[in-house]
């Protein structure tokens, strides 16, 4: 009767066959020890410990140099905020805007308006990178209107508060400076960083907290005017407006419930800061109180409230007609 061998198993004389080089030692011996869970690619421990590498850093590229085609560019390049749009980006270069690179989408249907950023960026040294349309979508968080170009710029440096009264008496200037009080949006801070420039005004005091800051939605909206006037970051707004007190201005609040109607304001001509409210709740309690008078603007009863931007607005052009 024949024997039925297992499937699969060796058929043929038992021992060692010639040129096995000694498999069966090896068998025997096992893979070795156990690697540790960092060495182990497939392990969470090996990716944590990767991320923690520091990353090569990429090749710098050299001022003016126009790069195309560099994958990835916009996701490593971006360090502080980014502008988009033409006419942004090309009225920012304009202003002198401190720009340290510029993104232009590839295939980008080019008018006067990019033509002329890439000159004033060439002639500036800045350096010009092409990307895809999807990488500048993520260095503008989905900003559907940025026309296919954006302009990275620094983090925003702030001036200490009492530095913009210093700057406008040094110019020989009498002292017109907007503080802002609960202001969360910052394209209305763009438009009221805009409308002081606009109306010789000489810089915008932020509060710390709970206050928009110099973001690129505000550099976009102020039209280039961020280049030009000055931002300063109070601590305390509070103490700030005692400050400015001691130096001689006029604190003016803006309210729809001020007692003084904007067509009937006599300090015009006096050093003056200019507190704005937010849209919903106005001025806070103890920043009216600080104040020595505070304005209203006449508006029809079917409209409940004017923005932060517009308010401002309208106020600083009253103010610089009748200084004029």
């Amino acid at each position: 009767m024949a024997k039925i061998g297992r499937p699969g198993a060796a058929k043929g004389k038992k021992g060692a066959t010639k040129g096995t080089g000694g498999h069966g030692r090896q068998a025997l011996e096992g893979r070795g020890p156990t690697p540790k869970a960092e060495d182990r690619p497939y392990h969470k421990a090996y990716r944590k410990t990767a991320a923690a590498k520091p990353k090569p850093e990429s090749k710098p590229v050299r001022k003016g140099e126009f790069v195309a085609g560099r994958s990835g560019m916009g996701a490593r390049a971006i360090s502080g905020e980014v502008l988009s749009g033409r006419n942004s980006v090309v009225e920012s270069l304009k202003a002198k805007l401190p720009a340290t690179a510029l993104f232009l989408a590839q295939g980008i249907d080019t008018d006067d308006r990019v033509r002329q950023s890439i000159a004033i960026a060439n002639a500036k040294g800045i350096p010009i990178n092409e990307v895809t349309r999807q990488e500048i979508d993520r260095m503008t968080g989905g900003d559907s209107v940025h026309q296919g170009i954006a302009l990275q710029v620094p983090p925003y440096a702030y001036k200490h508060p009492m530095e913009l009264v210093d700057r406008a008496l040094s110019a020989g200037q009498v002292p017109l400076l907007v503080a802002l009080d609960g202001v969360t949006d910052p394209r209305n801070l763009g438009a009221i960083i805009r409308s002081v420039a606009a109306f010789g005004g000489q810089g915008v005091v932020l509060p710390q907290r709970r206050s928009t800051g110099v973001t690129a939605a505000a550099w976009k909206t102020s039209a280039g005017a961020a280049a030009r006037v000055p931002v300063a970051l109070a601590s305390n707004l509070n103490q700030a407006i005692k400050e400015y007190k001691q130096r001689g201005l006029f604190v003016v609040g803006l309210d729809g419930e001020g007692s003084v109607s904007l067509p009937d304001f006599q300090l015009y001509d006096r050093p003056l800061l200019l507190v704005v409210g937010s849209e919903g709740k106005g001025l806070s309690r103890l920043v009216q109180e600080n104040c020595d008078q505070v304005v209203s603007i006449p508006i029809g009863s079917a409209t409940e409230s004017l923005n932060a931007g517009i308010a401002a607005s309208v106020a600083l052009y009253q103010i610089a007609a009748l200084r004029a």
